[in-house]
């Protein structure tokens, strides 16, 4: 599985980061980035919880 976070549509709101620290991060400017490409098998289902209840929309999973 692969993610992203659009820049674009990111609110900073940080869920994702609560829910899944070991693949997303805040950026200094309070933006969400993805620290990995391939999420590992391990953090699959945190990274699909993340999409979901991202206020903005801006994970994508692939």
């Amino acid at each position: 599985m692969r993610v992203s976070v659009d820049d674009d549509v990111c609110g900073g709101h940080g869920v994702c980061v609560m829910l899944c620290p070991e693949v997303f991060v805040l950026e200094d400017a309070g933006y969400a980035r993805a620290v990995v490409e391939e999420v590992p098998a391990a953090h699959e289902a945190a990274v699909r919880e993340a999409e979901i209840r991202c206020p903005t929309r801006a994970i994508r999973v692939q």
